[in-house]
């Protein structure tokens, strides 16, 4: 017997979810709903199948496919026009003309035992057997009443309250005879329930009720879809979970990574490769799809979060469905009964009220409070640049993808041939960032000369030696090692000035890109001896007279950082003996916290006492501060330290003005 799997519904009463999906491929505990009724399929003998699609058709025949990963034959049949459930069945008539075959919903879910079903059909007979489910609440189904054999003896749908005469409903489960398709005209809407059943029913045609035990869900409202989830994670339906029981009722998928200072308290479900930190709270029927992260303070309850979700710290979620690549930031609380659609920004401690939808593709700015639904504003466009250039979380709001659109924009600036610097810090992140931004700028006809590991002001240098138009450097955000910044250099090294920031601002957001044609990709370079040409040019213009003869003894802590490339060998030449400590890059600890960096001063500060050397100097990972250390091993303020430096210009200059 074959089968055949309505897909074709719109699922509007489940907007914004299925704004652009349709609702067969929503997931419940990670799988699509369809993929459940074509393993319940599969489970009773069902091979060959026939799936009738309409919205979106593409997608749904795109995720499944001829259905041989699941052990099955799928054939499809695409309405070009909504025909109804009468209607789409009949469209794929080629398919079911030899044999009785089953017609089911691939968007509801259940563990019906469909055996027995056709068991009943074939002995009573029946030209059509119905499959009903009785429920406490059926105002939102059509209702049947049957016989004490089973046979059909009236038909409502969707009644009032008045009009109930059945606790039994239809869950568009049936089993037929080739036959019926005789009843409906070929290219017309029309509908079981309402055009084909009641005109069987009165011509007295055999039509039996199969009242089914097991358990049935019609996932049509937003309140359906979460109690599916939690019913299927409660063991009240019968379906594959694709995950280890590491605890009762805690399901974790290959590849998640849960903290154990994490608190988990199922049933719940942690999808594939999904990462929950330290502190984060995930309550009962939180489920979670693959790649989510969920940051230290983050409290889930009952929150379903779709794939590639970003949960940013102290975030607050309760009820509600997330969809997937959307990115919840710092202290984000999301009521019960919200649904925020695919792609979303919500920003820090922003506040999405009970009920209230986001659709698609939205900002919503910090702290906002949003109490009505967001269909129609388009996504606001907010400015790329900030202090430190564009800055981020790492693969959260910089990615490599938006690498590519940034670099491929600022090439769009530059003439065709032109040459850009570009370097990074010690970060396993930046070097994976700026491979991006290399192909972006080559493949847009801008030759690279790639300084790889370096300190920004030897970067700042290079772009106004080389005759390079610009430069891009990628370095870890000082004290946030989750994210990276971007710095843009004009042909000075410079930053970029605010005009040529709207210009690169206006070229992404529109995606206008220049793109080199084959004979016109750039070439990537490395320049060589870029470090010592830099040592060589500072001590050029620097005067280090009675430096050698003052016999100085100095500690340098490098932190690990892109300094270590540079100050040993430009304290050799100017003949300081310097004790370094430090020295290398640390790929795995980029920046440091405020702890990490007093524990360093105290170390620095023991060793200049104990090596009896005039003064300490540590720099900061990035190599952009410095913190000063006197001879006694005190540590000097940074007031106090900065002072130093307009003592050292009034020395040079003999007055004039500081700002």
């Amino acid at each position: 017997m074959k089968a055949v799997v309505m897909a074709g519904g719109e699922g509007t009463r489940l907007r914004p979810m299925t704004a652009n999906q349709p609702k067969p491929l929503l997931p419940v505990i990670n799988r699509p709903i369809m993929e459940h009724v074509l393993r319940l399929l599969r489970r009773h003998g069902f091979t060959e199948t026939v799936v009738t699609v309409q919205f979106l058709a593409a997608l749904v025949r795109n995720y499944f496919g001829d259905g041989d990963e699941l052990g099955m034959s799928l054939y499809y049949a695409t309405e070009d026009t909504p025909l109804g459930t009468a209607g789409s069945v009949k469209n794929a008539a080629g398919k079911l003309r030899d044999e009785p075959f089953l017609v089911i919903s691939g968007d509801a879910l259940t563990d019906m035992d469909l055996t027995d079903m056709i068991r009943f059909h074939r002995e009573n007979g029946a030209l059509v057997t119905i499959g009903l489910k009785r429920v406490p609440n059926p105002l939102e189904f059509g209702i049947v009443i049957v016989d004490d054999r089973g046979r059909v003896e009236r038909f409502l749908e969707k009644p009032t309250w008045g009009q109930v005469f059945s606790d039994t409903v239809n869950t568009g489960v049936y089993v037929m005879e080739p036959e019926v398709l005789d009843e409906i005209a070929a290219g017309e809407a029309a509908d079981w329930s309402a055009d084909v059943f009641p005109r069987l029913l009165a011509r007295g045609a055999p039509l039996y009720g199969y009242v089914a035990d097991g358990y049935w869900e019609d996932v049509g409202t937003h309140e359906s879809y979460l109690r599916a989830q939690a019913d299927v994670l409660s063991g009240r339906v019968r379906v594959d979970i694709d995950a280890f029981e590491v605890s009762p009722g805690v399901w974790v998928a290959e590849g998640a990574s849960v903290d154990p200072d994490a608190v988990l308290k199922g049933p719940l479900y942690v999808g594939d490769y999904a990462k929950v930190e330290a502190g984060a709270e995930l309550r009962e029927f939180t489920v979670l799809g693959s790649n989510v992260v969920v940051r230290e303070g983050a409290f889930l309850h009952r929150a379903v979060v779709h794939d590639n979700v970003y949960v940013g710290p102290s975030a607050h979620l309760r009820g509600c469905v997330v969809g997937k690549n959307t990115d919840l930031m710092t202290g984000v609380r999301i009521e019960e009964g919200a649904v925020v659609g695919d792609e979303c920004i919500i920003e820090a401690e922003a506040y999405v009220s009970s009920g209230v939808k986001v659709y698609p593709f939205k900002t919503v700015e910090a702290g906002a409070v949003v109490n009505t639904s967001v269909i129609w504003e388009p996504r606001g466009q907010r400015s790329l640049f900030g202090p430190r250039g564009v800055s981020g979380l790492v693969n959260v709001e910089i990615t490599p993808e938006l690498c590519v659109r940034l670099a491929s924009a600022y090439a769009t600036t530059l003439r065709k041939g032109a040459s850009v610097i570009t370097s990074r810090d010690s970060s396993r992140a930046a070097r994976a960032l700026k491979r991006a931004v290399i192909s972006a700028l080559t493949a847009s006809a801008i030759n690279v000369l790639d300084l790889e590991a370096a300190p920004l002001p030897v970067s700042r240098f290079h772009t106004a030696r080389e005759s390079a138009v610009g430069g891009i450097a990628l370095r870890t955000t000082p004290g946030d090692p989750q994210s990276v910044d971007i710095v843009f250099m004009d042909e000075h090294g410079a930053d970029l000035s605010q005009g040529a920031q709207r210009k690169l601002e206006r070229i992404f957001s529109r995606q206008e890109f220049r793109r080199a044609f084959p004979g016109e990709i750039a070439e990537l370079s490395f320049p060589a001896r870029a470090i010592e040409d830099y040592t060589y040019e500072l001590l050029r213009c620097v005067d280090v007279t009675g430096v050698r003869d003052a016999d100085l003894k100095v500690v340098v802590d490098c932190a690990g950082g892109t300094s270590s490339l540079v100050l040993p060998s430009l304290l050799g030449r100017v003949g300081v003996e310097v004790l370094t400590v430090n020295n290398r890059l640390d790929d795995a600890s980029p920046t440091e916290t405020l702890a990490e960096r007093r524990r360093a001063l105290q170390r620095l500060s023991e060793l200049v006492g104990s090596a009896r050397a005039a003064f300490g100097v540590r720099f900061d990972p990035v190599g952009e501060r410095i913190a000063l250390v006197d001879e006694t091993g005190q540590l000097i303020s940074e007031e106090r330290a900065l002072l130093v430096v307009p003592d050292l210009v009034a020395a040079e200059r003999r007055g004039g003005r500081v700002a």
